[in-house]
């Protein structure tokens, strides 16, 4: 096989410390990723595309005929290890300094160390996050913020087990270069980098490199990211099986294929998770141009009780358990407010009834977005589990999905609503600027919102305007009514921010992305694209 071409970094003021993460070391490891896995991700990324043209032209989604045979089959994933055994509750967040010692720190049992959907990948983030990591596992990652706040790590055994989320398989990280020019992909990047620098580490401290892998919509995606670990032990000597991998489920074609996705990762695979916001986005974005029956309401009313939902959460937990993996509830987003006791009681109520729901179903643990409400799905999943580990022997037998179930969108009574469009436009503004500002994990309307809340908002308002949604007070969903919904809250934003505080941010920015990226006629598969090219 021909040499990689070395690794350059273009275009980013160097950083204090770069040189600890960017080694010449670990960027030849970078370098051996891109060249044997970078060329067929790019043929993944096109059947992508020839998928999604497919259901343009039928409407319709199956379980595949091709892989029956790994359905019917008899296998197991490998057993999980010690450090990912107990995953009754995992909070979730960003890698800067202070979220990494918080999260560490918060009780849960796991934290999702996230370089994706929470993080806005500048080149900071991407490089700072990753020294955060290493700094924490040193224990050397003690400091007192702006506030003279001190922050500083619990005892080891008190500590989150890190499961670490690199980017997506379309994000490409361009301060990566080749000799050729070409990026590397965001995802190779993160994972490269962290594995490079800690996997043996990890081992050593009783843990090993455990990773979430986002946004995957088919079994070949699986496969691509298990050759990328066999490689990756192979090269560094660690034994194969050392990396472990849940798969997030929050695309639409990826809950056709859960089994062949473990079957792919079996090695490797420690679980599923049910990736909620990102999931409602994949069924708007595949189904945007297949008529009214896939015209979803807005996002706050489509609950997991909604029966699409519910056979997609029953189907996840019937799949991992029988297969012996980990099954990961959905995220709880609210953010407790300290200032308003009786929002807050309503919130807790809410998200006790939906951890307590997961748990019953089966689910063997699910996220939070907020320490504060840790002991909340803590207590959930104790009710249920006591001091078992896991429900994997819940097999729920019970649960039969059919294809068309899991694309039941209109099996739901609910339909957009005029306020439904302000909120996405809103929420829409309001998070796209925080994150061209470098912010991913952004607290909106009380809730912790992520760029799969920003995707979903702009898809709709794509969505209901193709559609011709009329809303109940006579209006309808079109480009002239977004465009004043989305002028007035940039008004109002200014008002409510003064003028000297909105002219700093990244306002006018955010609106105008928003809207080219819901309302052109070309629907942009991911709004972190456009978005990237705006990032500092």
């Amino acid at each position: 096989m021909s040499v990689p071409s070395p690794l350059t970094v273009v275009d980013a003021e160097p950083l204090e410390r770069q040189e600890e993460v960017l080694t010449e070391e670990a960027l030849a490891f970078l370098a051996e990723l891109h060249h044997r896995f970078t060329p067929r991700r790019d043929e993944l990324l096109a059947a992508r595309r020839e998928r999604r043209a497919e259901i343009a032209r039928t409407a319709a989604l199956d379980f595949l005929p091709q892989t029956a045979h790994i359905r019917e089959g008899d296998w197991q994933v490998a057993p999980a290890p010690a450090a990912l055994d107990d995953r009754r509750v995992e909070i979730t967040g960003p890698t800067d300094r202070r979220m990494t010692v918080n999260a560490l720190n918060s009780g849960a049992r796991v934290w999702l160390a996230d370089f994706e959907d929470a993080s806005a990948p500048t080149w900071e983030n991407v490089v700072r996050g990753q020294l955060n990591l290493t700094d924490a596992f040193e224990r050397r990652i003690d400091f007192t913020d702006d506030r003279g706040k001190s922050y500083a790590l619990r005892p080891a055994g008190e500590l989150a087990t890190v499961v670490t989320r690199p980017r997506g398989w379309h994000l490409d990280e361009r301060h990566l270069r080749d000799a050729d020019g070409r990026a590397v992909p965001g995802a190779l990047v993160d994972f490269g980098l962290y594995f490079f620098h800690n996997a043996r580490r990890l081992v050593g401290l009783g843990k090993g490199p455990y990773f979430y892998l986002p946004k995957t919509e088919s079994h070949l995606e699986a496969r691509l990211w298990n050759e990328v670990f066999t490689f990756a032990q192979e090269y560094t000597g660690l034994p194969h099986g050392t990396v472990r991998a849940t798969v997030l489920i929050e695309t639409i074609t990826a809950a056709y294929e859960m089994e062949e996705i473990l079957y792919e990762l079996r090695d490797h695979a420690s679980g599923l998770n049910a990736g909620r916001w990102d999931y409602l986005f994949s069924i708007v974005k595949n189904f945007r141009d297949a008529g009214s029956k896939f015209v979803l309401p807005d996002r706050n009313a489509v609950t997991m009780t909604a029966p699409f939902m519910r056979a997609y959460t029953d189907l996840l937990v019937r799949t991992c358990h029988k297969r012996g993996a980990h099954a990961i509830g959905g995220m709880a987003a609210f953010i407790p407010s300290r200032r308003d006791p009786e929002a807050n009681r309503a919130a807790f109520e809410k998200v006790k009834a939906d951890k307590d729901r997961e748990a019953g179903d089966g689910f063997d643990g699910s996220w939070v977005a907020h320490p504060d409400l840790v002991t909340v799905a803590r207590e959930s999943f104790d009710a249920v589990l006591g001091d078992r580990p896991h429900q994997k022997d819940r097999l729920r037998e019970d649960v039969r999905v059919t294809a068309a179930e899991l694309i039941a969108v209109d099996s739901l009574d609910a339909v957009p609503t005029y306020e439904g469009l302000r909120n996405a436009v809103q929420v829409g503004i309001r998070y796209i600027e925080a994150w061209l500002r470098g912010s991913g994990a952004v607290a909106i309307f009380n809730l912790m919102e992520d760029a799969a809340t920003a995707e979903i908002s702009r898809s709709q308002i794509w969505q209901w305007i193709n559609a011709g949604v009329e809303f109940e007070n006579g209006e309808k969903a079109t480009p002239e009514l977004t465009r004043r919904l989305a002028a007035g809250e940039l008004a109002a934003l200014r008002e409510e921010l003064g003028e000297e505080t909105f002219a700093a941010g990244r306002w006018q920015q955010a609106h105008d992305l928003l809207l080219r990226v819901a309302l052109d006629e070309a629907y942009e598969d991911f709004l972190t694209l456009p978005a990237y090219e705006l990032l500092d």
